[in-house]
């Protein structure tokens, strides 16, 4: 089955894949080069799922699906959150971000750096209907990154039980217990997959 999920994100788009695979095949918007950006305006990672996901829905008319997701630090009082992709600025990428993360975080002590990716994915059913799927994944901040896999804040997200950052982690391992791995498998039941 084919299934639609709306992002320009070719790392997020196949990892998505990979957690869907083999029993449904992904599209994005990397299929569809003409389709206009999509404003992320919401407050909340709800609102920007939903606005992406019903965006596309009303231009595929099929079953979709959206995620918006972010890194939530306990000493920054839940920053960056829905900024996560813009927090060093509009002009930005993943390196800057993380450097802007650790020097904010420079004087936090190991025991205050406790952190989470947060995802939601908001799926629209062929009728229109949107219905929530939630993941979380628990860590910390390191103090430098590490690892080459993953992308986003991947490098600098510790699991202290693995001792590693996520980054860290084989793309199978990371496939299974990321916090977009734990929605998607929320997803998953729902569709019956």
């Amino acid at each position: 089955m084919n299934l639609w999920v709306s992002t320009r994100n070719a790392h997020k788009a196949e990892e998505i894949g990979h957690m869907l695979a083999p029993v449904c095949r992904i599209k994005s918007l990397l299929d569809l080069p003409e389709f206009p950006d999509i404003d992320e305006n919401g407050s909340t990672y709800r609102e920007n799922a939903e606005l992406k996901a019903r965006t596309l829905f009303n231009h595929v008319g099929e079953p979709v699906f959206a995620d918006d997701s972010g890194l939530e630090v306990d000493a920054l009082n839940g920053r960056p959150g829905i900024h996560s992709a813009r927090f060093s600025g509009l002009d930005t990428n993943h390196p800057r971000n993380i450097r802007k993360l650790l020097d904010e975080l420079h004087d936090v002590p190991d025991a205050a750096r406790t952190a989470r990716f947060r995802c939601v994915i908001v799926y629209i059913d062929a009728m229109g209907i949107s219905h929530e799927f939630v993941g979380i994944l628990e860590g910390k901040i390191g103090y430098e990154p590490l690892g080459e896999g993953g992308f986003g804040y991947d490098p600098v997200f510790m699991l202290p039980d693995r001792k590693c950052s996520v980054a860290q982690l084989p793309a199978d391992e990371k496939n299974k217990l990321s916090h977009r791995a734990f929605a998607v498998a929320k997803l998953k039941a729902f569709l019956k997959l």
